[in-house]
């Protein structure tokens, strides 16, 4: 199998090939859109008002994704290509501004994905915050030059320009009347300034606040407003009196405060009338409080391990939904009324260490990144559902065989055990820990669901024996997760254990180190068997073949080696990778490897003739995650560049392809013979020019011109053509007028369209300027030999003419002079 640079994998035999595009498999491979982790980075997103859509900003894009799907519906990126500092979408949803680096506003009509307008934000440093009025008429922008400007979106001018708040303004938000013409505005002295726009002036500076003012909210009457902080405390203000009324601590750093709609929710704790606002911050859950007596009367759960402090909450009224952001980077949606989560977004996820497909169709694919977060997708929804368990980053993945429980370890030192239910639902059955040092590599048994084997840090190797619970269909004990206990545990190397792998049988395993060395072992009591040595450096894999008593390895010297595991000699050596080789994998019924490395490339090896087939070229950085589906068909790889890329092995699919062409074309050929056959030359000609042959159709034109009306033959049909047809000619006549031998077709071609078509015609034919400046020096040189033809030939004649001999007078024969004697 083959891979092609189209799709990033190969795997069968000389006779496939891989295809970047589609997937992978035994050939021909084509990348698949599978999550791609860097796809959004929600520093601050939001939700339309109807909940279908989600604005998130990454780098210098806006990407708005479709919740239900999760597919990026649009990718919005300002000319000047810089990183967007603030957006916002106006409460009509209509009209989306971006705000870029080179200072420059951007209004989107973001369901076409097309710029409306584009000026200068005339601040003097980037524009850090924006919002819209509440009529979505005027913008206002908040500036790290410690300016306020407001701007009318419709009429396409700057309305206002404040000054007066010291260092950068993070927060401004307008007053819910827009009768009032109010604007709020906070900077970097944690007071919270009140602009009137009709005065044009500061009304009112109030501070309360301490530390960084994260958030202002406003009551339907518009007479309250909340803000938050990150001094661990919410205030409510009097906006008539322009005093605070209550302060209530809530004994975290808040990013945002939410009030909510002023109605009962008993889920919530809100059973009372009166202002309930919710709160997120650095414990990482969702808190409701009573503002009147400052009780908190409900908190949200939370997960256990890093990463879970809130960076940003915000409401969709009209959807009833709630979106909220982790400083990991990942979005859940929420039910407004009852916080029940109803959807994940996995956001960026620096670099991915690990990949594997999961469940028994492959239907899911599990992603370690740098993170104590695992999170799986499903490939067909890209639905995701984010793991919680480990407390240090995930390293790597393990899939038992019949796809339903994984295996994972991590930095924590210890490794734990997952189910997978037929809905989809992935939940923690067992854990274990016993390592001294983070846990680097696992592998589960391969024949039946009975052990996994770990390897670390500490160089030591532990197996662990499945507790016959597991086994069982329920999804979980009650009890929570099973503890694992180790049931061997063997010094194998002088240094790190970096990948370890169970043997198809599951009697030997095999240990990689980085002090270069690989070692067998028999199972279960890990007897030293022997020692593959040879590499010149450490090993990053070893993977065994699925068919032969071969053992792959692959090291930072940039080679991989296949050993014998009866003698422990090495059979062959792959060179090409030009930095660190870190999986290898074996593919097509073990015919061919499929290598990654930390250059990014994916490579393909024949293993019988020792050649690289194919070298894939998709990923920027490292590619950690390398994994192969149960059929061979399609492959997954994760690198440091943030990605996944799913491939699609598609060499049936070339082959048959190919075969239909080929078919085909000898359809066409008979019936091309058959036209000229019976001198249909316009069907010929148009036939020949369909199948984009040149010589085919040189032979069209060839059997024309042998015609003895081949003049008129000639014209007749060619003026018949389309006028795509005639370009198409036109282009051929180039390449037919570089022979010589084949110089007269085209000079024929080239006298029909030069006598019968007006100059402004042939102008306007597509690539008609390269055509002539392409045809222009071969047709002076034939011109030339011509010439020098006619001038030989000439004085041919001319000798000819010169070496005739003039007629000489005859004597007279006997019998004439006989006859005058006679006479």
């Amino acid at each position: 199998m083959l891979w092609s640079a189209k799709s990033n994998l190969s795997t069968r035999v000389e006779k496939h090939r891989y295809r970047s595009g589609e997937g992978l498999g035994v050939g021909s491979w084509r990348l698949q859109g599978v999550p791609n982790v860097a796809w959004l980075r929600p520093l601050c997103p939001q939700l339309d008002q109807t909940g279908q859509h989600l604005f998130c900003v990454c780098g210098t894009r806006v990407n708005i994704l479709e919740v239900a799907s999760g597919a990026v519906l649009q990718s919005l990126e300002q000319e000047d290509q810089e990183d967007i500092t603030a957006f916002d979408l106006s409460p009509d949803d209509e009209v989306l501004v971006t705000a870029s680096r080179a200072l420059l506003l951007a209004q989107w009509a973001w369901r076409e994905g097309s710029v409306t307008r584009l000026w200068k934000a005339i601040h003097t440093a980037p524009v850090a915050t924006m919002t819209f009025d509440p009529t979505s008429t005027l913008l206002a922008t908040g500036g790290c030059d410690g300016a306020v400007r407001v701007w009318d979106i419709v009429r396409h001018y700057g309305t206002h320009h404040f000054r007066g708040s010291p260092g950068v303004v993070h927060l401004v938000a307008f007053h819910p009347d827009p009768t009032r013409l109010l604007l709020f505005s906070s900077a970097a002295d944690a007071a919270i300034r009140m602009w009137s726009l009709q005065d044009r002036s500061c009304l009112a500076v109030l501070t309360a606040h301490y530390s960084a003012v994260t958030s202002l909210a406003f009551s339907a009457d518009g007479h309250t407003m909340l803000s938050s902080g990150r001094d661990k405390i919410c205030i409510i203000w009097d906006l008539q009196s322009h005093q605070a009324t209550r302060t209530v601590p809530v004994f975290e750093s808040v990013e945002t405060a939410v009030l909510l709609p002023e109605e009962p929710a008993s889920e919530l704790g809100v059973k009372s009338p009166g202002l309930h606002f919710l709160t997120a911050g650095d414990q990482g859950t969702l808190r409701v409080w009573e503002a009147a007596s400052g009780q908190c009367v409900y908190t949200q759960a939370r997960p256990p391990g890093p990463g879970r402090e809130l960076t940003h909450c915000t409401l969709a009224r009209t959807a009833g939904l709630l979106l909220s952001a982790t400083a990991d980077h990942n979005l859940l949606l929420y039910e407004a009324r009852s916080l029940r989560l109803q959807k994940q977004f996995a956001g960026y996820s620096e670099e991915v260490l690990d990949v594997r497909f999961l469940g028994p169709e492959d239907s899911h694919i599990i992603v370690a990144s740098n993170s104590p977060c695992l999170k799986v997708f499903e490939l067909q929804t890209s639905a995701c559902q984010i793991l919680h368990g480990h407390t240090d980053i995930v390293l790597a993945l393990d899939v038992f065989r019949k796809g339903w429980l994984f295996a994972s370890c991590a930095k924590d030192q210890s490794v734990r055990i997952w189910r997978m239910n037929k809905a989809g639902q992935v939940v923690c059955v067992a854990q274990g820990s016993g390592h001294t040092h983070s846990v680097g590599t696992i592998c589960c048994s391969r024949l039946k669901e009975s052990f996994l084997v770990t390897g670390s840090q500490d160089c030591t190797v532990k197996l662990w024996p499945l507790p016959r619970a597991l086994l069982s269909k329920n999804t979980a004990p009650d009890s929570g997760p099973v503890l694992l206990q180790a049931q061997t545990t063997q010094r194998c190397h002088d240094k790190d254990i970096n990948s370890v792998a169970v043997a198809p049988n599951d009697k030997l395993l095999a240990t990689g180190s980085q002090d270069r060395m690989a070692k067998l072992w028999a199972l279960p009591q890990c007897q030293l068997l022997g020692v593959f040595s040879g590499h010149r450096r450490g090993l990053w894999c070893v993977q065994f073949s699925p068919m032969d008593q071969v053992l792959a390895t692959a090291s930072a010297d940039g080679t991989i080696k296949l050993w014998a595991l009866q003698d422990f000699s090495c059979l062959k050596t792959f060179e090409g990778h030009d930095a660190s080789v870190l999986k290898v994998a074996f593919v097509s019924r073990g015919t061919q490897l499929l290598s990654s490395g930390s250059d990014g490339l994916v490579k393909l090896w024949t293993i019988k003739n020792n050649e690289c087939v194919r070298t894939l070229d998709a990923h920027d950085d490292k590619v950690w995650g390398l994994h192969c589906s149960r059929l061979d068909d399609r492959a997954l790889t994760g690198a440091s560049d943030s990605r996944v890329i799913l491939w699609k092995d598609v060499t049936e699919a070339e082959q048959a392809e190919e075969q239909a062409r080929q078919e085909e074309q000898v359809v066409r050929q008979q019936e091309l013979d058959n036209l000229l056959h019976e001198k249909r030359y316009l069907r010929a000609l148009g036939l020949a020019i369909s199948l984009d042959r040149p010589h085919t159709v040189l032979t069209v034109i060839q059997a024309i011109r042998r015609d003895p009306e081949a003049c008129e033959k000639l014209e007749a049909t060619v003026l018949r053509l389309r006028r795509d047809q005639k370009e198409a000619l036109l282009r051929f006549c180039v390449t037919w007028n570089t022979n010589s031998r084949n110089c007269h077709e085209a000079q024929a071609v080239l006298g029909v369209l030069l006598r019968h078509e007006a100059p402004e015609e042939l102008l306007a034919y597509e690539g008609v300027r390269a055509a002539v400046e392409a045809l222009l020096p071969y047709t002076e040189r034939h011109f030339q030999r011509l010439s020098r033809t006619l001038q030989a030939a000439t004085f041919l004649d001319f000798l000819w003419h010169n070496m005739k001999l003039p007629v000489l007078a005859t004597a007279p024969t006997p019998w004439e002079t006989h006859k005058g004697t006679l006479s």
